[in-house]
């Protein structure tokens, strides 16, 4: 059991998500730096989609209450271990009474903390990731507080004798204040003028302080639109469309001088203009933006997505066999 003394600014219970419930209004939610997430169940042994504490920005405090064997991944943070620094990315032994304590992340947003056997909450629609809008899943659909109490899995065999191991240098990600987000064009994009396209992809973009799990917001340049009447049925404002499903990743257009890309939280539909998709490989560098990071967005085709997809993919396997 993890006993909770301070909840930090905001730590969720996520896994990989849920599938084939988002036709019908819920997203699927789960870490929102999937690669991350997944190394650290890879370091310890894990099945790839156990359930994990997901931190943002500030971390919690914790009273370890079995042994175990903990990883802490994603966003470096000041890790301390009864008082003492212990590194990331590598497999840590923990007793009961153990005091962990997750602070202050130094560079991106999410951070992970790993458990082997995982982290224990009942399953809902599939998965056990937190959406806090409708408070469902995870810890009872929110953050977690002071004085929680999150089961955890019993230790897998064999972990104890691989307490040590560390994720290669090559392998772990880079958390910078410049990011290029490839995306394939698309869906509504027809609806801004060439001069706006161009100026879209050939500009430098800023995340806005109003970003979370659910969108990013974007600034600091304009991306014009073409002088038509919108469809009818869709308002009068040139950034309005007739009511469309948008996809995660979705780069929507709401005003000339900003965008918003949905994230694994995001609304299901609506009726902006969409310029296109983010591929999914990149959603992961969106989700560790921290505010006033520079963004451009590179145009890429639906092979080159599937291909840089099946890379990480190949990437994650060969680092699963090195480990073993």
């Amino acid at each position: 059991m993890l006993y909770i003394l301070d909840g930090g600014l905001q730590t969720l219970v996520q896994d990989m998500g849920r599938k084939d419930y988002y036709h019908l209004g819920v997203p699927p939610s789960g870490a929102a730096d999937r690669y991350s997430y997944v190394l650290g169940n890879i370091l310890l042994g894990n099945p790839a989609d156990y359930a994990a504490l997901e931190i943002t920005l500030l971390g919690p405090k914790i009273e370890v209450r079995k042994k175990t064997v903990i990883a802490i991944t994603g966003a470096p943070l000041d890790v301390k271990l009864n008082g003492t620094a212990v590194p990331m990315w590598e497999t840590i032994c923990v007793q009961e009474g153990d005091i962990l304590s997750l602070r202050t992340a130094q560079k991106g947003v999410k951070s992970y903390l790993c458990v082997s056997g995982g982290i224990q909450v009942p399953h809902v629609l599939g998965s056990r990731s937190t959406y806090t809008i409708s408070q469902l899943g995870g810890f009872q659909g929110r953050k977690l507080l002071a004085g929680d109490e999150i089961t955890i899995g019993e230790p897998l065999p064999g972990v104890f004798h691989h307490v040590g191991t560390r994720i290669p240098e090559e392998y772990l990600p880079k958390f910078s204040s410049a990011v290029d987000i490839r995306m394939v064009m698309g869906i509504s994009s027809y609806r801004l003028s060439d001069e706006g396209v161009r100026a879209f992809l050939n500009s430098e973009w800023q995340v806005g302080l109003e970003s979370n799990n659910i969108a990013y917001r974007y600034s600091g340049a304009s991306a014009s639109f073409k002088l038509i009447d919108p469809p009818f049925g869709a308002g009068n404002n040139l950034s309005n469309t007739v009511d469309i499903v948008y996809p995660i990743g979705a780069i929507m257009v709401p005003n000339e001088k900003e965008l918003i890309l949905l994230l694994r939280d995001a609304t299901t539909g609506g009726g902006f203009v969409t310029l296109g998709t983010t591929i999914s490989t990149d959603l992961d560098l969106v989700a560790q933006s921290r505010p006033q990071t520079k963004t451009r967005f590179i145009a890429v085709t639906m092979e080159q997505a599937i291909e840089a997809r099946m890379s990480k993919k190949k990437k994650i396997l060969t680092l699963q066999s090195l480990l073993k």
